[in-house]
């Protein structure tokens, strides 16, 4: 089992809906486990700032499949929920990123992890602080509390208050 993490996020529709239906698939996958999920957070666009504000959070997930196995569920999953990419960092129903993956350091053609930008970005880092503030990012061999810190929260807000997958998942919270 590798625990591994995924940042997701929506702008378009309803977002609240998209982020609990794609923890719901990711959850009924036979290979994969949803062991946390962070609270939701209303977050400012970043790169293409000419859009709604974002709905993202974060889950902790362990999983018998592969790192590029598990892109394919997550391509799958934003398919499923209608992703199309027209702009870069634009508008998009629902976007997964794995953001860690075990400790390891891996870049394919198809997968770069950690995430390359997720050492940059509040609306990544806030959410996985609240779920795993002590786990290293093994490329800047810093804990997530620690980068948080450097990159500070701005343009992240608490929207809703998640404290169990189950009912997240079961629309109860």
């Amino acid at each position: 089992m590798t625990i591994a993490y995924i940042s997701l996020g929506s702008n378009m529709g309803d977002k609240v809906e998209s982020l609990r239906q794609a923890v719901e698939l990711l959850h009924q996958n036979s290979s994969i486990e949803v062991t946390k999920v962070s609270s939701i957070y209303d977050t400012d666009p970043v790169g293409y700032e000419d859009q709604d504000v974002f709905m993202n959070l974060v889950v902790e997930v362990e999983t018998t499949l592969s790192s590029e196995a598990l892109l394919i569920v997550c391509q799958a999953i934003e398919q499923q929920l209608k992703r199309v990419r027209i702009i870069r960092w634009g508008p998009r129903t629902m976007d997964l990123d794995i953001i860690l993956y075990g400790n390891e350091v891996i870049h394919t053609d198809n997968l770069i992890v950690p995430h390359p930008r997720m050492h940059e970005r509040a609306f990544v880092l806030v959410p996985l602080a609240e779920i795993a503030p002590n786990v290293v990012q093994p490329v800047e061999n810093t804990s997530i509390t620690e980068l948080l810190a450097q990159v500070g929260a701005e343009g992240v807000r608490l929207f809703s208050k998640i404290t169990h997958v189950d009912k997240f998942i079961q629309s109860d919270e």
